[in-house]
């Protein structure tokens, strides 16, 4: 079957019978986003499929795969298609015209993938792993700071296809973004790929900048003046959301540094240094993961310091208490046992002097208690 007809599966719009069957689909699963108002579903899982040439937009007046075949008699341009979480059954009809690998097909329709990139044949595929910083009023110990999803992109020397899991990482503003600097998407497929990699570090470090804000509310509160009462359990929160944007951003490196030094075939030469500053904005979102693990293990560590000094000045002042309060109780203990000749016991003024000597001492003992910082 030749590539129009797979794609008049999935992209069968203009018929009555297959705007039903879109709106029956639609109706099932999530929206997903559409932030340009010339793009609408091609299907269930199909967020968009344009054609480009000379870094322009193609018209969009007649069926999309006639566009696409046009494009490819032609011999220049390249078509960009859009899904978001397909099914096996709705990325068939796409693997099959764009030659696509069946491992890499699997991957893309399965996702839970670490970054990479990977080449079949005359195709490359790339993984990237976005982040979202998750908003929250107050930070506690099962907030959820850091939101993960991925994105797939299938390059070829005339196509770009890109699979996108999770409700947050939309590539529509990128879209308008590339459309508006026609140069620069008019050097093909790579440019494409070179902005969604920008896209996900750019998203990383605005993540990173949210979470340094917690890290720094934590701080402040834990060496405030009741940093001891601060709950332990939002530092380890942090530190797991920490690890789940490391897993995100560290893995990158690798490909990136690829991407950016290896020569692959459809990767222009001139997009290779792009890759470079990407690759460099990288490696400072990861050190900075770094610094903030290292400071949250450090505020943990003050945290425990600043409970255990806490507890070390209620013993000394139950302790001071315990011996201000052991004078009269050893006294009276004295005084209390059934003796017949015990001295004083006949005495008018015993009793008032017993008591003199109880309080002189009593107040002796908490004086100096205070002068040493107990009390």
């Amino acid at each position: 079957m030749t590539m129009a007809g797979n794609l008049r599966k999935v992209t069968g719009l203009g018929r009555g019978g297959g705007l039903r069957r879109v709106a029956r689909l639609a109706r099932r699963r999530p929206r997903v986003d559409l932030s340009h108002p010339a793009r609408s579903p091609l299907g269930s899982s199909v967020v968009n499929c344009v054609t480009y040439r000379d870094g322009v937009r193609t018209p969009q007046g007649g069926d999309p795969v006639d566009a696409v075949e046009r494009m490819r008699e032609r011999g220049a341009g390249f078509v960009w298609l859009g899904l978001h979480e397909p099914t096996d059954q709705e990325f068939a009809g796409v693997a099959d015209p764009f030659d696509l690998h069946p491992l890499a097909v699997e991957d893309a329709i399965e996702a839970h993938q670490r970054p990479k990139v990977e080449r079949y044949g005359e195709t490359l595929f790339a993984v990237f792993k976005t982040v979202c910083y998750v908003e929250h009023e107050e930070l506690t110990a099962t907030s959820e700071v850091v939101s993960t999803g991925e994105i797939m992109v299938f390059v070829g020397q005339d196509f770009v296809i890109t699979v996108r899991h999770g409700r947050h990482g939309s590539l529509g503003p990128l879209r308008e973004g590339l459309e508006s600097d026609p140069a620069q998407l008019a050097k093909g497929p790579s440019a494409v790929l070179h902005a969604i990699a920008d896209h996900v570090v750019d998203e990383f470090l605005s993540v990173i900048e949210a979470v340094q804000a917690d890290i720094d509310h934590v701080e402040t509160e834990v060496f405030g003046e009741h940093g001891a009462r601060v709950d332990p359990g939002r530092v380890y929160q942090l530190k797991r959301e920490l690890l789940e944007l490391r897993r995100a951003v560290v893995p990158l490196g690798r490909p990136l540094e690829e991407l950016a030094t290896r020569p692959i075939r459809v990767v222009e030469p001139e997009i290779q240094a792009y890759f470079r500053d990407v690759a460099d904005h990288l490696l400072r979102a990861t050190e900075q993961i770094a610094a903030f693990d290292e400071l949250l293990n450090s505020i943990l560590q003050a945290h425990l310091a600043r409970v255990t000094v806490a507890q070390n000045e209620d013993m000394r002042k139950i302790t001071a208490w315990a011996a201000i309060v052991a004078v009269p109780t050893m006294v009276c203990g004295v005084y209390g046992m059934n003796f017949d000749h015990m001295p004083e016991l006949g005495w008018r003024y015993g009793y008032g002097l017993v008591i003199g000597v109880i309080v002189v001492a009593c107040l002796s003992l908490h004086r100096g208690f205070r002068r040493s910082g107990w009390l």
